[in-house]
């Protein structure tokens, strides 16, 4: 027998697919309207702009999992955050993935500055190396820094999501990547645990820049890259972002806290 609070899970987990479903539906009109559009007017468009989802900004929560965060939805706590650092995020386009540079059997750590506290991630360079690779790559350039993490999911996913400069949810670098490592181990049972670090997407093999940190397993179809880790002083960054809820109140929108990704590394050790 399904218990309530099963069935309450599991009604919010299909809300919220479906809300992703029109979302990428409506981009989807959205292209080809303006296509058409610039069709008549004879403007040539140089490049491509990637639109990327949380896919469903599954709590990609990692192994460093503690106590379970109930956030308020319309948490009228003070911002627990800093100011920004002083600066705005760079627009950049590239027309193809970057060549592989990144050596697989080595270790990389990405650690993101935040105006709430700093977030190390173990990356998964040998199970997702051309994830990696792009990373390495993106932050190597200042892609991620001054950007917002813009949308936060409180109700059934558990989830932060970051890495669109344009902090609109439709940003992108200008190029997609495969798949990978969606057999991970650490997902058993379709649940994403927290810590997990993965791929927003808005489809099969649409990644781009978005990513989403998991703060509270969330259960999710193994449809998103999972490709680090968060570590134990990040979660509590994490959880302390969620503690302060979304603007929405109806648990999926901009994070009340102020989170800026001041500045993004990758270091290889």
């Amino acid at each position: 027998m399904v218990s309530q609070e099963q069935r309450r899970r599991q009604l919010a987990r299909e809300k919220f697919l479906r809300q992703q479903q029109r979302r990428t539906d409506a981009r989807r009109k959205a292209r080809t309207r303006n296509a058409v559009i610039a069709s008549a007017l004879g403007v040539i468009l140089v490049g491509s702009l990637a639109l990327y989802t949380t896919g469903a900004l599954k709590d990609d929560g990692k192994e460093k999992a503690g106590a379970d965060v109930t956030p308020s939805a319309t948490s009228a706590a003070p911002d627990p955050c800093g100011k920004p650092a002083k600066g705005e995020a760079e627009s950049m386009s590239f027309k193809k993935e970057p060549a592989m540079t990144i050596d697989t059997s080595a270790k990389y750590t990405m650690k993101l500055e935040t105006t709430c506290g700093d977030i190390e991630v173990a990356l998964k360079a040998a199970a997702a190396p051309h994830t990696v690779n792009s990373f390495n790559f993106l932050a190597g350039k200042g892609y991620f820094d001054h950007t917002k993490c813009h949308r936060l999911t409180t109700n059934g996913i558990y989830v932060l999501q970051c890495g669109d400069p344009t902090a609109s949810g439709s940003g992108g670098p200008g190029y997609q990547m495969k798949d990978e490592n969606l057999k991970d181990k650490s997902l058993k049972g379709n649940v994403y645990p927290a810590g997990t670090v993965a791929m927003a997407n808005s489809g099969p093999n649409t990644n781009g820049s978005q990513f989403f940190l998991v703060y509270q397993d969330s259960q999710l179809p193994p449809s998103y890259t999972p490709f680090g880790t968060v570590s134990a002083s990040g979660m509590t960054v994490l959880k302390k972002i969620a503690a302060a809820g979304e603007n929405t109140g109806a648990g999926d929108g901009a994070p009340n806290a102020t989170v800026v990704i001041d500045k993004a590394t990758v270091t290889k050790s």
